[in-house]
Parts: C-alpha cells; structure tokens; sequence
C-alpha cells in the first residue's frame, strides 16, 4: 500500500523564502498524479519531499498512517528518475540497472532475474553490456526507468524525465510509462511543465503556481472546467484566447460586450450572473470551439480580419483581429479563409469559459 498524505504541508527555508504553503493533497495508492506547473511553482519541492531530499518545515507528510517527516530517503521505499538520467558513465547498462539492489544486498541471482526482467519489458535487452555514452537519449532514459523498476518499489517518482527528449521520441515513452504504471500497479507522482504530458498520463493532475496549488482534479475537469484564468492559460495548444468586456442584460438572459462583439451566454452560464449586468469579465474562447460557417445568430458570430493563416498539417490556425483582440482559432485542412481576409466563425456558447477580471476566478464555479 502506498497511500500518500499532505496534511497543511508547507517549505520555508531559512532566508523566509516560502517554496510551498499550505499543501493538502491526498494521493490514492496505485494512482498515477501529476504536478503541473511553471518553473519555481513548487512541483518539484513537493517531489522531494517525499522522496526524503527537502525537510518538511510545517505540517505532516504521511505514507498510509506513518508521518514520515523525520524519516530518511533510505527508509522510504521509493524510487525515483531524475530528469538528467543519473547514470554512472563508466558502468555498463546492466550495472546501472543492478547497481541499487547491490547497494541492498540483493541475492546475485534475484538480482540478475530482475535486471534482465526489467530490460525485457523495456526492450533494452541487447543493450545491457553498453555504457550510457553508446546510447542514444530514449535508449538512457528507459535505462533510467529499469534502475528504478528493479527495486519494485512503493511509490515511483520522476521529475521532468522526458524533458531532454525530442518531440517524436517524448511521444513514444508517454506511452511505455503509462503501460509501465499499468503493469507496476503502484503510485506513480510525475512532475512536469508540459500539459500535454499531464493530460496524457494522470488520473488527476495537480495545477501549482507560486507554492500554491490552483485546482486540482481528473484531465478533462481541468481543461473543461478551469478555477481560474491561470489555469484556463497553462492547458491548451495554442493557449486559451482572452478577450475582456462587460456583462450585460439583454432581457431573455445575459451576454459579454466589448465594442462592436457581442456574445450571448448559454442558459446554465447566464443564470450564474443573472443582476450582474455592468460587472467587468473575461471571455475565455478555446481555439478549437469555433466552427466555419457563420451562424444565423448574431450573438454566437464572431468576425474581424484575418491577420494570418498558420497551416499545421490537419489542421490550419487562424491569428485574428476581433475589437482589437488578437485570437488564434483552430479550423480544418479545408479552411477557406486567407490572409487579410474578413471572416465570420460560429462559437460553441455552451464551451465558453467567463471569467471575473479583477480575481481572475471562474464564475461558472459559483
């Protein structure tokens, strides 16, 4: 069992400056999770902390019912993968891997059945007599993965690890480390920048900004249902678009103006800030959430000039000017639209997202 438990956990170091603040998380055993954010948010401190590598300054750190704040690394069974690879240059690729289990005093036979077990499962088998300079970038990472499978630990963590990995390759071992945790059925905690990463591998994500946790659920609540504008501008590619205007009461329900555009809440949202008329909002507009043919309603019509076309293979996004915002929108291959031209595109209402503009929070949280 590896049930992990944040209990009003915070990070201060001695020059007051605090990395985490009041962290309350309770990660289920055998969960994958992932902490998302930008540099300096604090995922990588709360990694650390329970990996035993960053003391606890306030609150308690459980693993199922054991406060483990004063407890050392070397008695927490974890295992972690960095995102440097931490291999020892000068041991061939089965030392690396065998080289905890040695540290343990693990029979040499277990130990040669769980490094060639490992190499197996992760196809590195030809492999093991190489050293980590005659491999290439996925071949030590999966090397990296195998050190940490042997010791068939309680809760396996990894801090950026596809990060050195180029774009076709990250893709590919996505996959091998969700069929890994499949396969491992253990806790996995995973620490990354990239949300395409997150949106992939969790069963919940973790959104952190500035030592503060911002939202915290399963993918697709995330990217559907964003607490805040923060939130709502980390998912998504490209970013969400936002555009600033004033809530208004058109008499059958409740619209966002700014200038000459005018778009009509759906029902649900309007009734959320029904009497708010006059309130300053954000509109957040997800660039997949517009279709080409415009519609016959004027409040679901969004139209302004064409500034660019961006082909992107399936896809073609469009940069364009609207009451002197600049939106990218995402439509078909067969888009007819070009440069300087000017276009009318249909909103998806019900996939807007409203935002206060002074708290940046949702209102469609209320």
């Amino acid at each position: 069992m590896a049930r992990i438990k944040f209990e009003a956990v915070g990070k201060k170091y001695p020059n007051g400056f605090a990395a985490l603040e009041n962290l309350n998380l309770d990660i289920a055993d055998k969960e994958f999770l992932v902490l998302l954010g930008p540099s300096g948010c604090g995922k990588s401190t709360t990694l650390n902390m329970i990996a035993g590598l960053e003391d606890v300054t306030d609150g308690n750190l459980m693993f199922d019912d054991a406060v483990m704040n004063t407890v050392p690394s070397h008695k927490r069974d974890v295992a972690m993968v960095f995102q440097s690879y931490a291999l020892y240059p000068h041991k061939s690729v089965y030392e690396n891997i065998a080289f905890g289990l040695r540290m343990r005093k693990y029979p040499k036979d277990e130990i040669d059945r769980r490094v060639r077990d490992a190499a197996r499962r992760l196809e590195i088998e030809p492999l093991l007599e190489r050293r980590p300079d005659q491999l290439s970038g996925g071949q030590r990472q999966r090397v990296a993965l195998g050190r940490a499978m042997v010791r068939q630990p309680q809760v396996f963590l990894m801090d950026e690890p596809l990060s050195n990995l180029d774009a076709a390759l990250r893709i590919s071992m996505r996959a091998e480390i969700k069929q890994l945790h499949q396969a491992m059925q253990t806790t996995f905690v995973y620490v990354t920048h990239d949300q395409a990463e997150a949106l992939t591998l969790a069963d919940r994500i973790v959104v952190m900004r500035g030592g503060v946790v911002q939202q915290i659920g399963v993918p697709d609540e995330i990217y559907e249902r964003p607490r805040n504008m923060f939130v709502a501008s980390f998912l998504g590619n490209p970013p969400i678009n936002f555009i600033e205007g004033k809530l208004v009461d058109l008499g059958s329900g409740m619209a966002v103006e700014r200038g000459g555009l005018r778009v009509a809440l759906p029902p649900e949202a309007a009734l959320k800030v029904q009497g708010q008329s006059g309130r300053d909002v954000v509109l957040g507009l997800r660039a997949e959430d517009v279709v080409e043919d415009p519609s016959p309603v004027a409040d679901a019509t969004l139209s302004g000039r064409v500034a660019a076309v961006l082909p992107v293979g399936s896809d073609q996004f469009l940069e364009m000017e609207v009451e002197g915002s600049k939106l990218f929108l995402r439509l078909g291959k067969e888009c007819r639209y070009r440069e300087g031209d000017n276009a009318s595109l249909t909103i998806n209402a019900n996939r807007l997202h409203l935002f206060d503009k002074q708290s940046t929070q949702s209102l469609l949280w209320v």
